[in-house]
């Protein structure tokens, strides 16, 4: 079961954040991160330049955080925004030890920790350490506008 029940955190004032709607091009865990490639979502991975999608819970079939969107249906991506909180996944055995800890896209869409030459997508805004044997969410902030990623120099 999720520790979270929604993707979308807040702030209360806006309780629709922006979204894309666009055929998934694999299976799509909502909290996971992803790419637009030919037309559709597909699932980040460590070698990911490009703009950042999150995948959101499918609210419209009443449909919880752990329900997958199916491949070639339509899903639902979140335009992330530097001010808002969203629930975000991690993989088994990643250790968040601080507030602030930078994140990078990893593999299968999960979020990994940044080490010094990655792109930053995102920085935990909770302490967790993922030992429960599956992947699980944590508590995110976006790094900067859009969450983009640009080619390192």
């Amino acid at each position: 079961m999720a520790r979270y029940n929604k993707i979308f955190l807040g702030p209360v004032e806006k309780t629709k954040p922006q979204v894309k709607e666009l055929l998934a091009a694999a299976a799509l865990k909502p909290g996971r991160i992803a790419v637009i490639t030919a037309g559709k979502f597909a699932l980040a991975a460590a070698t990911t330049v490009g703009k950042v999608w999150l995948i959101q819970d499918n609210y419209l079939a009443m449909k919880g955080v752990d329900t997958d969107w199916a491949q070639d249906s339509t899903a639902i991506g979140i335009e992330m925004e530097g001010d808002h909180l969203y629930a975000a996944r991690i993989a088994n055995g990643v250790n968040i030890t601080a507030v602030g800890t930078p994140l990078t896209p990893g593999a299968t869409g999960t979020l990994a920790i940044a080490a010094l030459s990655d792109l930053v997508v995102a920085y935990s805004d909770e302490v967790y350490n993922n030992n429960s044997g599956s992947e699980q969410l944590i508590r995110i902030r976006p790094a900067g506008s859009q969450s983009y990623l640009s080619a390192a120099s």
